[in-house]
């Protein structure tokens, strides 16, 4: 039988460099992260051959003293927890200790650091038996690794080519220099810049990493609640793309992938994106460390939440808030000029006083709605309500829409100048071809496909009247006969119950025969006969159960598209007009129940460029 003995301290490193450096980018990503914890205001790094030959990071932070290089790279020796209360408050980025150790085991390692207020600065090589030596530095650390897998080529066989290599280390840097706006961050890769970002206000450095057509193309998020707050951007629904590596979510300044946000993101964008198109974020999560668990991990990608459903619900009522935002609050100048130019960016991270700070300090209490310090258990119970502090208040159920103007005066034709104050989406001018509305607002032109944007009407208030279980019905003064089948009489007898509570009345008139006697009064207009078929193809298919919870939305949505306004249907100006109105009115305006458009604007100085106006 073998004997079981002590490994080597070599191989021990060895094995616990295989749960920390996977490839080059886990270098990069740890060795950046204990400069941003060293308090540095200035990082470059330096790459050759996609980060395998060559990763070297400088900054300016506090640095390492003479006597505590050697016990750098050893392993769980760290300066960042000494206490079990410590692990269980992380409030930094690295944490574990045995980064330095790990690669120093894989890789050709030295570090040259000058402490603040030392004479001059010592160099360490991550040898066996070396000693710090002189050596030349203004201040802060220099962190040099070279020729990683040299000693186990067996691993460095699964690395993938220089470029795909590269790419991971330039999207880790990127993902660091979000969270932290205020560090000047660079890049160079074979003697190449690649990119130098300056200090910035938080908006500007997302524009510099995501692009400014996404910061163009999202809607600001700022929600908090108790020990809980989030903040950034997330993507308009018409703008999405299929890309599925848009999400950037950080943790108390920490990028992670977290199946729970991932999920609420997905139920928040449900019912207004279009096809497979994915939701987009960047997005800040200010929690108490205390109820989030970040040593789950080698690579600290992963969080716990002590309270994953309570998350869920923050993050999931959040978004849709957010993106559930009115027409009216819309039309208000582009979203990137906005933030950049006044820096008036709204967040409700840390410290409000300066929007561009996404730096994380942990709170060890916080303050409670009378002005009293909580401790962190009274703070946990704050963040479990997070969910219903956040959540939409309920309305009243609107009313039937009606095709009627709902403004003093009935403006005909007689628009308004283009530089007079109105609404959002102006006043209407024309129909074209029966499907598009034509209005003039202050700014330019706008287009409206009147089907996609009553369909949107009816399923908000289809939503709010059914929540509130006040969905009035409307008799038919002759019902609406159609053929059935026996088992679609045998659903509407089985479900009839469940029907009346949708405003529906139908019942059997024969034994191959079924009449719609009442139907929602929203959906008078629509055709009963098809509405009643639909709703009986999903009783049959899903049952009364699954109907009530996870496919209510799409049901209801089935409804309003059946009972919106059809195209080729001409329509009034007034009519028209008091469309506009109940749009701007109704919450996620801008997208169907499909995920589609439901209006665009050209703006005056789109219209002359396109007519080469001034040119």
């Amino acid at each position: 039988m073998p004997t079981i003995a002590r490994l080597p301290d070599l191989l021990i490193s060895q094995i616990a460099a295989g749960e920390v450096v996977e490839r080059p980018a886990s270098v990069l990503k740890e060795l950046l992260e204990n400069s941003l914890d060293a308090g540095s205001k200035a990082i470059q790094v330096h790459l050759e051959e996609g980060g395998v030959k060559l990763i070297r990071i400088t900054d300016d932070g506090c640095g390492i003293a003479k006597d505590e290089l050697a016990l750098a790279l050893t392993r769980h020796a760290t300066s960042k927890i000494s206490t079990l209360d410590d692990l269980e408050r992380v409030g930094t980025l690295g944490f574990r200790g045995e980064a330095l150790a790990s690669v120093a085991s894989v890789a050709r390692l030295s570090i040259t650091s000058r402490e603040r207020g030392a004479a001059h600065a010592w160099k360490l090589r991550g040898e066996p038996g070396a000693e710090p030596e002189p050596a030349a530095l203004m201040a802060g650390t220099v962190v040099e690794m070279r020729d990683l897998y040299f000693n186990t080529p067996a691993r460095r066989k699964f690395l993938k080519s220089e470029s795909t290599e590269f790419a991971h280390c330039a999207d880790a840097v990127r993902r660091l220099a979000l969270t932290r706006p205020d560090v000047a961050i660079s890049l160079t890769h074979n003697g190449r810049n690649l990119f130098q970002l300056a200090p910035a206000e938080a908006p500007r450095r997302i524009a510099d990493i995501l692009g400014d057509d996404f910061l163009g193309a999202a809607r600001a998020v700022d929600a908090g609640a108790g020990a809980l707050s989030i903040a950034g951007f997330a993507i308009d629904p018409t703008r999405a793309t299929d890309a599925k590596d848009g999400q950037y979510v950080f943790v108390n300044g920490r990028f992670v992938r977290d199946k729970i946000i991932s999920h609420a993101l997905r139920e928040a964008y449900r019912d207004v994106l279009h096809g497979s198109r994915q939701p987009a974020v960047c997005l800040f999560v200010n929690i108490d460390p205390a109820l989030v668990d970040v040593n789950v991990h080698p690579a600290k990608t992963e969080v716990r939440f002590r309270d994953s459903r309570a998350m869920h619900q923050f993050v999931f009522h959040a978004i849709q808030r957010t993106l559930a935002a009115p027409v009216q609050a819309e039309a208000t100048l582009a979203l990137v000029e906005r933030s950049t130019e006044s820096g008036n960016y709204p967040t409700s991270t840390v410290n409000r006083e300066n929007p561009s700070n996404f730096e994380y300090t942990p709170p060890l209490r916080h303050q409670g709605s009378l002005g009293v310090a909580e401790p962190a258990a009274a703070a946990y119970l704050a963040f479990a309500r997070a969910a219903q502090q956040v959540a939409p208040s309920s309305a009243s159920p609107a009313a039937t829409f009606q095709f009627q103007p709902n403004f003093p005066v009935d403006r005909g034709n007689d628009a308004p100048q283009p530089d007079s104050a109105g609404p959002p989406l102006g006043y209407a001018l024309a129909q074209l071809h029966g499907i598009y509305i034509l209005a003039q607002n202050a700014r330019g032109l706008i287009l409206i496909d009147m089907h996609a944007a009553h369909e949107r009407i009816l399923y908000e208030k289809l939503k709010t009247a059914f929540d509130n279980r006040q969905i009035a019905t409307q008799a038919l003064l002759i019902p609406a006969v159609f053929s059935a089948d026996p088992l679609d009489i045998a659903a509407v007898e089985e479900h009839a119950e469940a029907l009346a509570d949708l405003g529906f009345q139908i019942a059997p008139l024969g034994p191959n025969q079924l009449g719609v006697r009442a139907v929602p009064a929203l959906l008078q207009s629509g055709d009963p006969a098809a509405l009643a078929k639909s709703l009986i193809a999903e009783l049959r298919e899903h049952g009364i159960t699954q109907l009530a919870t996870a496919r209510r939305n799409e049901l209801l949505a089935t409804m309003a598209c059946h009972g919106a306004v059809r195209a080729r249907r001409l329509l009034s100006v007034p009519e028209m007009n008091a469309l506009l109105r109940q749009m701007e009115e109704t919450e996620r305006a801008g997208q169907c129940n499909h995920g589609r458009p439901t209006w665009t604007e050209l703006t005056m100085d789109q219209l002359d460029k396109l007519f080469l106006r001034g040119q």
